[in-house]
C-alpha cells in the first residue's frame, strides 16, 4: 500500500461535521453543540446527500474575496430567526474533507485515498455549496498554494497519508500554517461560568505566564459556557491574575485545563486571540 502523502487546504472555518440521516439533516461543531438552526443554507443543501452519509469539514463564509472567521462565528451564534436573514447576506460553504460514512458504511478504517475518492464522486455532481476541498500529491502544487493563496484567507495546508484511516479523537494530520496560530492550556477564565469574558491561557513558550485572552466572541462564549455547565464549574472567582493593563483580575481556576488554539505574535502584546477550543485531542 502506498506511504504517500497528499496536501489539502486548510480554510478559515469552523469545523463541523454533517450528518444525513433517513429524514433529515444534523449539523454538529467541534465542540458537540448541534448548530443546524444556524446554518439552514447549508441543511437545505445537504437533504440532496443519501441517507446514512456523515462528513467532516469545515464551513467558511466567503466576503471580499477570501474567507473570513469574524462573519464564520456570526453565523454560528445566530438564533434561528437571525440565521434565515444571515444565510440570504452570508452564504455559507462546506468545504467537505472527509466522508466518514456513506450509505450506512462505516468507512474509517478504509485508507484516505479511497476515502478521497469516494467523496470526489459524491459531491462533485452536486456542487457548491458543499464541495470537496481541494487535495494534490503534487509537492510543487502545494508550494505554490502555500505561497500564494493566504491572500485569500487560507490559513495553510494540512498532510496526510493516502493509506491513513480516519483519526478519530486524536491528532493524526500535519498542519502547515503561516500565521503564529498554537495550541495553549486554558487554566481558567473570566466573567462567569454561564458568561465567559475571557480566558486564562498558558502558552508553550517554556517560562508558562499565564495570560488573559482578548474578548471571546459571542460564539466562543456559547462554546466555553457549554463546556463549563458539563463540568459543573463553580460561580464564584477563587483566584487572581495580574493582567497588563488590567491590573488584579479575578478567575476561576480550571483542574483539568482545557485546549484552546490561539493566534499570538509576543508572550506580552497584544493579548492572545482564542480562535477555537480544542475538543479533538
Amino acid at each position: 500500500m502506498s506511504h504517500e502523502t497528499h496536501r489539502s487546504l486548510e480554510n478559515d472555518g469552523h469545523r463541523l461535521v454533517v450528518v444525513r440521516s433517513e429524514t433529515d439533516v444534523t449539523l454538529q461543531a467541534r465542540s458537540g453543540r448541534i448548530v443546524t438552526s444556524a446554518f439552514p443554507d447549508l441543511a437545505a443543501a445537504a437533504l440532496q446527500l443519501p441517507a446514512g452519509t456523515v462528513l467532516d469539514g469545515e464551513v467558511v463564509v466567503w466576503h471580499a474575496g477570501r474567507t473570513d472567521f469574524a462573519l464564520v462565528q456570526r453565523r454560528a451564534a445566530a438564533t434561528a430567526a437571525r440565521a434565515a436573514v444571515l444565510a440570504q447576506g452570508l452564504p455559507a460553504s462546506y468545504a467537505a474533507f472527509d466522508v466518514l460514512e456513506l450509505a450506512g458504511l462505516d468507512l474509517r478504517t478504509r485508507p484516505y485515498e479511497r476515502r478521497r475518492a469516494l467523496l470526489v464522486d459524491l459531491l462533485l455532481p452536486l456542487g457548491p455549496p458543499l464541495q470537496p476541498v481541494p487535495m494534490t500529491t503534487d509537492p510543487e502544487l502545494a508550494a505554490l498554494w502555500y505561497e500564494t493563496l493566504p491572500a485569500s484567507g487560507i490559513e495553510g495546508l494540512v498532510v496526510k497519508r493516502l493509506d491513513q484511516g480516519y483519526p478519530a479523537g486524536r491528532r493524526g494530520w500535519q498542519k502547515l500554517r503561516h500565521t503564529d496560530v498554537r495550541d495553549a492550556a486554558v487554566v481558567g477564565h473570566t466573567g462567569t461560568p454561564r458568561r465567559p469574558l475571557a480566558l486564562v491561557l498558558v502558552l508553550p513558550v517554556g517560562d508558562e505566564i499565564p495570560l488573559v485572552s482578548s474578548p471571546l466572541t459571542a460564539a466562543l462564549r456559547a462554546e466555553v459556557a457549554a463546556e463549563l455547565a458539563a463540568r459543573g464549574a463553580p460561580s464564584s472567582p477563587t483566584a487572581t491574575i495580574t493582567a497588563i493593563g488590567l491590573g488584579e483580575v479575578p478567575f476561576h481556576p480550571l483542574d483539568p485545563p482545557l485546549t484552546a488554539e490561539v493566534r499570538h505574535t509576543s508572550t506580552r502584546h497584544p493579548p492572545p486571540e482564542v480562535l477555537r477550543l480544542r475538543t479533538d485531542l
